[in-house]
């Protein structure tokens, strides 16, 4: 990224303050840790004034696909010289957050701050509301708030679609499995597209949703997705972490979330729904150099706009994948890009589904 003139003088003066904080910074550091996150310098040791300062934190451990995208679209940001990137991961209480968040606030002077807020709304909007010159972009169900809480979300209804087409033409006892987060809007809407999509190719299939109530619980979404297999599922899709061992052992095909997880299982992973998180990271250094704005970023999530795709097919997989299939598939995904086809966006509770964590 070029520099001009005016971004100079803005950079420069963030990075005396950042300069003149250095040796608070050790000590916030170390508070940190305390209050169960971790801390990671992604990029160099070094301040350069000339590149913003953005700082993640995360409610999750970055082992989580969610927050695990919004980590590697910075880091793909540091290691390109546009951002100076740090952060602190695992913040799994709301008092956890609103500490790092206020600490990080007053003495790393960020010129962005980017997160998940899902499990810490109040928490993080009370810091945003304290902080109004640094820019704030949190994942959020909820509105931003100007001058400088944006929101952000991972609309993925058009890869959850295509891989519910995948799907239902791979599945062979017409039982497909999904384990998920929590019947949130956010998630209902990637589970309903799914479910649509199973539709598309296997009308007569039959879907199990179960929700494990909980962000990042592998353990039981393995045995949820074992259940499920249990009850007749030759296809599983991971919206949560745990169900590609469960189709591993099982020797059945999965559908990876957030990131490509191919390699977690060559021979079972069919393909992957993608969140890149790099056009939203984007408009939030753009925040960070020009000032906030407290604006909804979801489009930047979208397909068309390149905040999402369908990881590349795999044809390894037990079974393998039918060429009429694959065609099925891309001429659909022609259709989101070229606008002939908009994925329905359903947030309500997927029908018949059942929450585990209960059981």
């Amino acid at each position: 990224m070029h520099s001009h003139p005016t971004r100079r003088r803005h950079n420069s003066s963030r990075g005396l303050r950042r300069r003149l904080g250095v040796v608070a910074a050790g000590a916030v550091l170390l508070m940190l840790a305390g209050c169960g996150g971790t801390t990671g310098k992604e990029t160099t040791n070094t301040v350069d004034a000339a590149k913003p300062l953005i700082y993640g934190v995360f409610a999750t451990p970055l082992e989580e696909p969610w927050d695990g995208a919004i980590h590697a679209a910075l880091t793909k940001a540091a290691a390109a010289g546009e951002i100076e990137y740090k952060h602190v991961d695992n913040l799994n209480t709301s008092d956890a957050m609103e500490r790092a968040l206020r600490d990080i606030a007053k003495n790393e002077h960020p010129d962005a701050i980017i997160g998940d807020a899902f499990a810490a709304e109040e928490a993080v909007r009370k810091v945003a509301a304290d902080f109004p010159k640094i820019p704030f972009a949190f994942g959020s169900g909820e509105k931003p708030v100007p001058p400088n809480l944006s929101v952000f979300d991972n609309w993925l209804q058009d890869p959850a679609f295509l891989s519910g087409m995948l799907a239902g033409g791979l599945s062979k006892s017409d039982t497909i499995g999904v384990v998920g987060a929590m019947p949130i809007p956010e998630v209902n809407r990637i589970v309903n597209a799914f479910v649509r999509g199973v539709k598309e190719t296997n009308s007569q299939a039959t879907v199990k949703v179960s929700f494990i109530n909980s962000f990042f619980d592998p353990a039981a979404a393995k045995q949820a997705a074992k259940a499920e297999v249990s009850a007749g599922a030759d296809v599983l899709f991971a919206e949560r972490d745990g169900v590609i061992a469960a189709a591993k052992d099982a020797k059945v095909p999965a559908i990876g979330m957030m990131v490509d997880q191919r390699d977690e299982a060559p021979q079972n992973v069919a393909t992957s729904l993608i969140w890149n998180m790099g056009p939203t990271v984007e408009a939030v250094i753009k925040q960070a150099l020009n000032g906030p704005e407290g604006v909804d970023l979801g489009k930047y999530s979208f397909m068309k706009n390149g905040g999402s795709e369908l990881a590349e097919l795999n044809g390894d997989i037990v079974g393998g994948i039918p060429a009429d299939l694959t065609k099925k598939i891309m001429d659909k995904q022609r259709a989101i890009m070229d606008g002939s086809f908009e994925t329905p966006v359903d947030e309500s509770v997927p029908a018949g589904s059942i929450d585990v964590s209960k059981k």
